[in-house]
């Protein structure tokens, strides 16, 4: 059996998808972290909201649901703390 080179073989075959899920595993960590950044900076200027509970619920949904986890937080936020 030949071993498969990771780095200098055919484009496309393995190493494409290795490169695919580790971008997907960035950008599913880096999104909720953006969202409980802009969550926590909102809820900062709106003066009266725990801004550190919002934001580590975002993060928290993120990382532990998925992206759309996030997402959902942050529409319950926009919802909740509308003024």
């Amino acid at each position: 059996m030949v071993p498969l080179p990771l780095f200098g073989g055919i484009p496309g075959g393995i190493e494409l998808l290795i490169v695919f899920f580790i971008l997907l595993l960035i950008f599913s960590l880096l999104l909720p972290v953006g969202m409980a950044y802009w969550v926590y900076q909102d809820a900062k200027a709106r003066r009266g909201t725990d801004e550190t509970l919002w934001a580590l619920a975002t993060v928290l949904a993120g990382l532990f649901v998925s992206v759309f986890g996030a997402a959902a937080v942050v529409v319950l936020y926009l919802l909740i703390e509308r003024e």
